[in-house]
């Protein structure tokens, strides 16, 4: 207590004030006074104040500074008569945060009324950033359970729910994604010292990001690639830029700055109402550490020595090219404690085997670096220096599925034949060439889905005719004899491209985006098909258009391709040897109209994650929405059903891609429906292909005829009793 009295007095000689005073967020949302200089000494420890409530509650709430002139006559003033501040009247106060998480509160107050300047204001931040270092480390302020922070140093086993995202299983210890640098020194002795290291460090990262684009072969597309654009146009941002030079010529070190500037950066973000700017915070976070870790010489947490051969990554968010900047054979399994289970990072998880588990809220708060966790990605359990009996449940548990990954290698090379002779085609989704080594890895019949848009995505300006056929014909090379699927642009929405025209849309999963961005702009498509056709002379090329809602937009879209073929030929170039030119029903109108759709059709590939978002009217993307409905809802299944009869009667090749495909209880039901062809994750591929051929689909079609019309969320239950009571692996 006495040097934290040493504290305010220090403070207030400084700043010239009558009154400062240090507030402390504890437990159930208050704060509690833990020193002052100018109120009344026995309120220290007894005047609380709920977050939101009184002046002091108010700066903790926003996260953000208050300045008044005549702080009674302030709406929120609450007076606390045992602290004796009836004579004061300006007030200046800032919060103490760090990560976005208030800490505290920092008081000046006069006796006459004044309103502090906005170098006043700056000071008292600078205070309130050395007084973040000095609560958060414990030095002067013991953190028991009593405060916000219950464990900072935990020992005790720790168990916490999540999210599934991937399944799977796995044991390692925790690495802290962007685990805080530690400051050691806060105040600047040399601001232009400071000045030019922070000049450095900013140069030297922008150059390590343009050398990750630079470089990439291709392995790193699409969103990866696209979070590394927006890091490099967050990275060359003049204001965040100016925001730490001001704070270093405030008196802070340039490591000091950073974290200041990242903590009021990440306070009033996590207070925005607009989504896709709160979306925004793992980039900056993540922009924040590197630069943190170039200032004081740690670029790589791969560098470290100690980086565990089993590795558990935790991180806020992570984007795909964060989590392919890891070595990823040594990494066993991920944490995200924000997340969504359809974000692009938990696509390439999946497609990596990588368990993942989402939306482990303050997880951190109870875990050191190091420290010893298991993560089960099938119930999304969290354990955390778990007990011995804890570790002996789940080691018997991993080695049940050492061993069933031994079965599932046996079959890989097998077709997927079930018992009453039905040969089910299992096809990946791929859009990474990393992913491309996985179809003889997995044994799979061929590419489902390949997203052609991701490769738009990896520079500042619109790939060349060179670069793109380049591209397509190393995924065709890949592929060999199997066949390929090009999805044509699904651009627009939240995938947006660092050039070319592009508008904020209130509903953009629902604007223009895909077919309808790329007829409003047919050069672009026009240029990708002109690729396409060059990439596969003398060979098969699938594609098919993404996104279409009526006939005529499939339509115009196939007369772009005819006038490319007809171009073509006029140059005396060769043809592909053969055009299977197919459409994805992913919105509900199409299938409404898809008697009139399939003779123009040589195929048609269901689109089950934009399908089923449009169908329940529930944004994919939207984590509170994650169990909002089932994918086994006896409305979709029989929706789905439909759309089999349809292409049956019309014998119309129909093939099903979407991340639910690769539940092997999901694709199980599919082929109940007449599903023959799947394009699933690369990971899935083995425990589905295990199922299908243990399946009797005669069987299966007779049990799912009465599930139709039933009027339950999800028939999820029934079906997992078949599949019990016929020994199914699912």
């Amino acid at each position: 207590q006495s040097r934290l009295d040493k504290l305010v007095n220090t403070i207030a000689s400084t700043m010239e004030a009558d009154v400062c005073s240090i507030y402390i967020r504890r437990a159930g949302n208050e704060l509690e006074l833990y020193a002052t200089k100018g109120l009344d000494l026995k309120a220290v420890h007894k005047t609380r104040l709920k977050i939101g409530v009184g002046l002091v509650g108010e700066i903790a709430e926003l996260a953000k500074p208050l300045n008044l002139r005549d702080a009674p006559t302030h709406p929120k003033f609450v007076y606390r008569p045992e602290t004796g501040e009836d004579p004061f009247h300006s007030f200046l106060g800032v919060p103490i945060h760090r990560g976005g998480h208030v800490l505290g509160v920092v008081v000046v107050q006069k006796r006459e009324e004044r309103e502090y300047s906005i170098e006043v204001q700056e000071a008292l931040e600078t205070i309130a950033t050395l007084l973040t270092e000095v609560v958060a480390s414990g030095q002067v302020i013991h953190l028991d359970e009593h405060v916000i922070e219950t464990e900072v140093r935990p020992t005790r086993p720790y168990k916490q729910g999540g999210v599934p995202f991937a399944d799977g299983l796995a044991f390692g210890h925790v690495v802290l994604h962007d685990a805080p640098v530690a400051i050691t020194k806060v105040v600047a002795e040399d601001v232009d010292a400071e000045l030019g290291r922070l000049s450095t460090g900013i140069d030297a990262m922008q150059k390590q990001i343009d050398a990750l684009l630079s470089a990439s072969d291709g392995s790193l597309v699409g969103e990866s690639y696209d979070v590394l654009e927006t890091y490099r146009m967050f990275a060359r941002d003049s204001g965040w830029a100016r925001r730490m030079e001001e704070a270093v010529q405030n008196g802070l070190t340039a490591e000091a700055a950073v974290r200041q500037v990242q903590s009021d950066t990440r306070a009033r973000m996590m207070r925005q109402k607009d989504s896709f700017l709160r979306d925004r915070l793992h980039d900056l976070d993540d922009l924040a550490n590197r630069l943190m870790r170039h200032l004081v010489g740690d670029v790589s947490p791969m560098d470290r020595p100690d980086f565990p051969e089993d590795a558990i990554i935790l991180a806020r968010n992570l984007g795909p090219a964060e989590l392919l900047d890891y070595d990823t054979k040594r990494v066993r399994g991920v944490i995200l404690e924000e997340g969504a289970a359809n974000n692009h990072v938990v696509i390439v998880a999946r497609a990596l085997g990588l368990p993942m588990i989402g939306q482990a809220t303050e997880i951190r708060d109870h875990v050191n670096e190091g420290d010893l966790a298991v993560i089960d990605g099938h119930q999304g359990d969290i354990h955390i220096r778990p007990a011995a009996d804890v570790v002996e449940f789940y080691e018997d548990k991993l080695a049940m599925q050492k061993k069933r990954k031994a079965e599932l290698e046996a079959h890989r090379d097998e077709p997927a034949i079930t018992q009453d002779g039905h040969h089910i085609k299992l096809s990946m989704n791929a859009g990474l060439l990393v992913d491309l080594p996985n179809l003889d890895e997995v044994g799979a019949d061929g590419i489902g889905l390949f997203r052609t848009e991701l490769q738009f995505m990896i520079s500042a300006t619109m790939p060349r005719l060179k670069a793109q056929s380049h591209f397509y014909t190393q995924v065709l090379d890949a592929a060999g004899d199997r066949p390929g699927t090009f999805r044509t642009l699904d651009l627009g929405g939240d995938k947006i491209l660092p050039y070319g025209l592009t508008r904020r849309e209130d509903n953009p999963a629902m604007g223009l985006r895909a077919i309808r961005l790329a007829l409003s702009r047919p050069s672009m498509l026009r240029y990708q098909l002109r690729a396409l056709l060059k990439a596969a002379e003398g060979r098969n090329l699938n594609l098919m258009f993404p996104m279409v809602s009526e006939v005529d937009e499939f339509m115009e879209a196939r007369s772009l391709l005819d006038s490319e073929m007809e171009r073509r030929l006029k140059i005396g170039k060769g043809l592909p040897y053969k055009i299977r030119v197919g459409c994805m029903l992913e919105v509900p109108s199409l299938v409404w109209n898809i008697r009139t759709l399939l003779p123009h059709v040589d195929f048609v590939s269901v689109g089950s994650n934009d399908l089923m978002q449009f169908f329940f009217a529930a944004d994919r993307g939207n984590p509170d929405l994650n169990n909002y409905y089932d994918f086994l809802s006896p409305s979709l299944l029989s929706f789905l059903k439909s759309i089999v009869m349809e292409c049956h009667k019309r014998n119309v090749s129909l093939s099903l891609c979407g991340e639910a495909a690769g539940r092997p209880l999901e694709a199980m039901a599919l082929i109940g429906l007449g599903f023959r062809n799947i394009s699933l994750p690369p990971a899935s591929i083995g425990a589905v292909k295990l199922m299908a051929q243990r399946l009797h689909v005669g069987e299966l079609e007779k049990y799912m005829a009465g599930l139709f019309e039933r009027s339950d969320h999800s028939v999820r239950m029934e079906l997992k009793m078949f599949a019990e009571n016929q020994g199914l692996p699912v």
